[in-house]
């Protein structure tokens, strides 16, 4: 099992980055890749969990070992496979998450792509009363965007976010609704995102 990977960030796409470790290329699969982008001249850590099935090998990284906690958690609940537990953690605040389970908010956990009413509902079965460990590290923001860099003109900003929420499981006719409330500000591919998942989870 890989534990972690430090490198620098070669290239970032809507569904995953790759790493570069001593000239070694990992493709890694995260909930916002765009996070990484102001990362590019920095050596990084990035926590991996190598997911493996008959027909799939893949690595799934995430900025923090508390997030990866919940992504694990998260793959034990039946009806949630890396891509649903990945669009749950895009979301960009786990403590919300947390609360919903613990208060049994399904309503909440079905407007994340993939999950319908019963899996919610065994999401809160599987996990309510387990995440204490993983809820108290968390801080109230997982993702700051303070330093990030402005390099991109927010036409290209938004069209990398419309990508990335295609990748995260939305219907284009969900993503049409929010796209004139994002146009209205000039902001970054990772803050598009963030912003556009608070409107589609409401």
């Amino acid at each position: 099992m890989i534990e972690f990977i430090k490198g620098f960030v070669d290239h970032v796409t809507p569904e995953y980055i790759v790493i570069d470790h001593n000239g070694l290329g990992y493709q890694i699969h995260t909930p916002n890749p765009f996070i990484y982008k102001k990362s590019k001249q920095d050596e990084i850590i990035i926590y991996t969990y190598q997911h493996v099935r008959e027909d799939i090998l893949a690595l799934y990284g995430f900025q923090s070992r508390e997030e990866k906690a919940l992504f694990m958690k998260l793959l034990n609940v039946t009806g949630i496979g890396p891509k649903g537990a990945l669009a749950i953690l895009a979301f960009g605040d786990p403590s919300q998450v947390v609360e919903a389970i613990e208060n049994e908010n399904d309503t909440f956990l079905v407007k994340f792509p993939g999950v319908g009413k019963k899996t919610a509902r065994q999401i809160i079965l599987d996990l309510k009363g387990k995440l204490g460990d993983v809820a108290a590290l968390y801080g109230p923001n997982l993702f700051t965007h303070e330093d990030m860099e402005e390099k991109q003109t927010a036409n290209t900003a938004l069209n990398e976010a419309i990508e990335a929420l295609k990748v995260l499981g939305y219907a284009e006719r969900e993503i049409k609704k929010v796209v004139p409330l994002l146009q209205e500000e000039r902001l970054t591919t990772d803050q598009y995102v963030k912003k556009a998942l608070q409107k589609l989870l409401k």
